[in-house]
């Protein structure tokens, strides 16, 4: 399994002294984010939780508690948000976002989340938002070789890295890896000549949260309907 970060150029300038506060910036699953000011990476989704706290959830291999999270594009407003949170086996970073510079959607692109799903079936059509390579969908094969993972066939690269999976606009995981090398990633995203990709069940990281009483605990995504 690879699970890749990315490469890429982000703006920098400088903020005088007493200049007035930034605008909040608009995320929601399957922004780009900016860890540390360097790892590339890709929101999963954005919501609050049983302590009202605005929470965000991105890859573990993006970064780890007391990182910082800034949002792609706007990184001269400076960080909007810290990782307070996460576990390495199943790949998860817990974000807690300042709300005073966040505004929270949940469609991105025209990719839409509108809440929790069960993890997905085999034979289930996946789509996913990535920063990189944007929207894909995918025949779930089935479970993945590590607990907590699945297989899909969704187009992926470097800074996809936690993009939103979802069944029917409802997440059900998140972006983890490549499953092999020795296939591209990503040829073209709407024909499947790729490797398919390894995801991470968000019910399974959920509930690794909820049993720890982490921050994310009861976490309902912006925009979740009935």
């Amino acid at each position: 399994m690879v699970a890749g970060l990315t490469v890429a150029l982000g703006a920098v300038s400088l903020v005088t002294a007493g200049a007035a506060a930034a605008d909040p910036v608009t995320l929601g699953g399957g922004s780009g984010i900016v860890v540390n000011g360097d790892a590339y990476c890709t929101l999963t989704t954005i919501g609050k939780d049983n302590r009202g706290d605005l929470i965000g959830f991105t890859s573990a291999h993006c970064g780890g508690p007391g990182a910082v999270v800034a949002a792609e594009g706007a990184e001269a407003a400076g960080p909007v948000g810290t990782m307070v949170a996460g576990n390495d086996a199943l790949d998860y970073a817990v974000i807690r976002f300042d709300p005073a510079k966040v505004i929270p959607t949940n469609n991105v692109d025209g990719f839409v989340i509108d809440g929790l799903g069960p993890d997905p079936r085999t034979g289930d059509i996946e789509c996913k938002q990535g920063r990189t390579t944007g929207n894909s969908c995918g025949v779930t094969w089935g479970p993945g070789q590590d607990p907590g993972t699945f297989i899909s066939q969704v187009c992926g690269a470097p800074g996809d890295s936690g993009a939103p999976l979802t069944v029917n606009n409802k997440l059900v995981g998140m972006l983890h890896g490549a499953f092999t090398d020795d296939l591209p990633t990503c040829v073209l995203k709407y024909i499947p000549l790729h490797t398919p990709a390894v995801t991470m069940s968000f019910n399974t990281q959920l509930a690794d949260i909820t049993a720890k009483d982490r921050p994310g605990t009861g976490f309902v995504p912006f925009g979740a309907v009935a």
